[in-house]
């Protein structure tokens, strides 16, 4: 009969789904240890690229002005203090979360200080990472055009390709929104590789370019045997120095160790996330990044000594105009900003 049928079909459907939620229930949540469960998630090393990236940017032009009003030892005992601050504060900020269960800055707030915090954090981050984007961009857009015609021979003025705007709008639409695109943070390790490897090459080029410049300085690069001082004073090396100028010298390295934005996107893809794991990232990071950084200021400042620039960069162009590397190195500089603007923009 169809009713009875029927009747039986269903039966039997609800035993099995019965069945299977018994089966559910007992079947464990973690694969058994001889299964290999898929590898998910982004690597070690893509992970502390990414943080580096968020790290390093257009602040390490000024780290050899800081060490010339603060000298050797007074400028690498504040950078330790800095790196060290900033890594311990992203310990904290991996304690909130591992306390709380959330990933999330605005959650993270809400746990912290309720409603208002939650909208305060939010704030913040929108305020901190436009104004970074804004900054790298208009960097992008000042300094392209200068480094585009270093290498051209004769007057190109009024050429397209010198406008600011335009070449910032096409690096912005062909560079920077197609990363902006993507749907994890992870993705972006290879171009914060290569925006890692532009600094490296940027701290090789300072360090071999030390025995490029004389010491004391000529004048000009055009009459090298006029100097501005015949005192090899000049060439001295001072270990502490205080000035009204040693003031600028904390912001600057405060900013250059500036990566909270980007932790907890990267700890969320994070493979094997942990936060032991999660820490060894942001150490290997923050040292790596300290190192690149004192070895291009303390570089730098061995150059110049005392005359060295806020933007480290123009005083090779002054005495090493139309040097290939010094070149090749702005716009390393300059690719290397371009591509920390997605990572910022992620969050």
């Amino acid at each position: 009969e169809r009713g009875w049928y029927l009747s039986a079909r269903e039966q039997r459907e609800e035993d099995d789904d019965e069945e299977e939620e018994e089966n559910g229930e007992s079947a464990p949540l973690l694969p058994p240890p001889g299964s290999n469960p898929p590898n998910l998630g982004t690597s070690f090393g893509l992970s502390v690229f990414n943080l580096m990236n968020a790290i390093m940017g257009s602040g390490i032009l000024g780290l050899s002005y800081a060490m010339a009003n603060t000298g050797v030892m007074g400028f690498s005992i504040l950078l330790l203090i800095v790196a060290s601050l900033a890594a311990y504060s992203v310990f904290l900020l991996l304690s909130m979360c591992t306390q709380t269960a959330v990933t999330s800055y605005e959650d993270i707030g809400l746990f912290a200080f309720g409603s208002t915090g939650k909208v305060l954090v939010a704030t913040t981050i929108i305020i901190q990472n436009i104004g970074a984007m804004s900054s790298y961009l208009l960097i992008v857009k000042s300094e392209l055009p200068g480094a585009v015609a270093e290498f051209l021979s004769g007057d190109e003025s009024g050429s397209w390709y010198l406008d600011g705007r335009l070449l910032l709008l096409i690096t912005s639409v062909c560079i920077v929104f197609p990363l902006a695109l993507l749907p994890k943070i992870g993705f972006l390790g290879y171009t914060s590789s290569l925006s890692f490897f532009f600094m490296v090459y940027f701290a090789l080029v300072i360090m071999i370019k030390k025995w490029s410049i004389p010491c004391p300085l000529p004048l000009s690069s055009a009459i090298e045997t006029l100097q501005v001082s015949n005192s090899t004073g000049d060439c001295k090396a001072k270990l502490f120095h205080l000035s009204k100028e040693s003031a600028y010298a904390i912001p600057t390295m405060a900013f250059s160790f500036l990566c909270h934005t980007s932790v907890l996107p990267i700890y969320c893809e994070l493979q094997s996330p942990s936060k032991s794991r999660m820490q060894n990232v942001t150490i290997t990071g923050i040292g790596l990044s300290f190192l690149i950084y004192f070895i291009s200021a303390l570089f730098g400042y061995l150059t110049f000594y005392d005359k060295v620039d806020s933007e480290l960069l123009q005083g090779y162009s002054r005495y090493l105009p139309h040097d290939t590397v010094i070149m090749t190195v702005k716009v390393a500089i300059l690719f290397s900003v371009l591509l920390t603007v997605p990572l910022i923009h992620f969050p």
